[in-house]
């Protein structure tokens, strides 16, 4: 009689050769967030709501309590995370267990569970950006202030270029002098606007006042020489000769003597 063995090892390598062709031939799905970040479509499970997990979090010498689902990604415990330390998402790095955390990795397919700690640090690079922000803001905001200057003293030169201007076009003569200085006076603001570094809103600022005084400067031009054509006028007193006054009569009083 004739038996027929079984080879089991062959069967076991047919086995895992067909689980590990059948594990390749399933597609990973993805799905787009409404934030606009990529991760991993999870099956939907209604009858089964995801947990809520509360986290503590350190921040540096600080700790945080908060509340998260335990289906909720890295990426949107950082949206969490930015309303307690004033962080945007970018500038945030989440470590857990020692690793850095992707913005699309899940809390609970890492391991994340209730009562679970995270360190959240800001991104070396994020501080070196703000510090450049900052010097950026205050550089602007000096500028502001400067140009604000020039401008308030534009607006009192500006006064006097009206008050100039109307005594001209009534035909009263000004003294020459008057229109001079306040013409050097208009263009010492301009080489004050020259040396103010400014970009954006500020640098439009700075344009307005500089065609402010250059219109000014203009302005006196045009009166000087319409001031020049303008002649004096020459104010004549007459003097009135009145008669000398007659002489006045001399009184003459009578003494009466009594005993």
């Amino acid at each position: 009689m004739i038996k027929k063995r079984l080879n089991f090892g062959q069967r076991l390598n047919e086995s895992t050769e067909t689980a590990t062709t059948s594990s390749m031939d399933e597609k990973i799905e993805w799905e787009m967030r409404p934030g606009g970040m990529l991760v991993q479509k999870r099956a939907a499970n209604p009858d089964s709501p995801a947990p809520i997990l509360r986290l503590r979090v350190a921040y540096g010498a600080v700790r945080y309590e908060i509340s998260v689902c335990s289906q909720a990604t890295f990426g949107e415990l950082k949206k969490l995370l930015t309303a307690e330390t004033r962080l945007l998402p970018a500038d945030q790095r989440i470590i857990f267990r020692g690793k850095e955390r992707e913005n699309g990795e899940y809390l609970d397919i890492c391991g994340v569970k209730e009562g679970s700690k995270v360190i959240l640090i800001e991104d070396p690079s994020s501080i070196v950006r703000r510090a450049i922000e900052m010097r950026r803001n205050a550089k602007i905001q000096t500028a502001h202030r400067r140009i604000n200057d020039v401008s308030m003293e534009v607006d009192r030169l500006a006064e006097q270029v009206t008050t100039i201007e109307k005594s001209i076009g009534n035909g009263k003569k000004v003294a020459e002098v008057q229109i001079t200085t306040l013409i050097e006076m208009l263009m010492r603001q301009a080489v004050k606007l020259d040396s103010i570094s400014a970009e954006g809103d500020a640098f439009a600022q700075k344009n307005l006042q500089g065609r402010r005084v250059q219109k000014y400067v203009e302005t006196l031009d045009v009166l000087k020489v319409s001031n020049a054509r303008i002649k004096p006028v020459v104010v004549t007193t007459k003097w009135e000769i009145f008669d000398p006054t007659p002489p006045t009569t001399t009184a003459h009083c009578h003494w009466e003597l009594f005993d």
